[in-house]
């Protein structure tokens, strides 16, 4: 199991439509997830910067980021893309970060 994190930005005044989208996640696209080994998934807001912060455990070797072609991610994507900042393609700007400390 890998664990990886990385950040991402929220445009100014959409935490609860981020929110409300995530709560009604597709359950394709949560089959997808679970099927390429992302055994769990947290988003934490902070509200001062509109910076997401993500993380999430790994089995298979493949992030959430690493399925760019996938059409269900796509159309995510393209669901996604009004109310945070991204890239020409639709997908999230986002960036890695390194862990630096790690307790079991």
């Amino acid at each position: 199991m890998t664990r990886t994190a990385f950040k991402m930005k929220l445009n100014p005044g959409k935490k609860e439509e981020y929110i409300k989208r995530h709560n009604e996640i597709w359950p394709e696209l949560k089959k997808l997830l679970h099927e390429t080994g992302v055994s769990e998934y947290s988003i934490f807001l902070d509200e001062e910067t509109n910076t997401l912060f993500a993380f999430q455990k790994l089995s298979g070797g493949q992030s959430s980021q690493d399925l760019s072609k996938n059409p269900i991610v796509q159309k995510w994507w393209a669901f996604m893309a009004d109310i945070m900042e991204t890239n020409s393609d639709n997908s999230p700007v986002s960036i890695p970060l390194d862990e630096v400390f790690y307790m079991e």
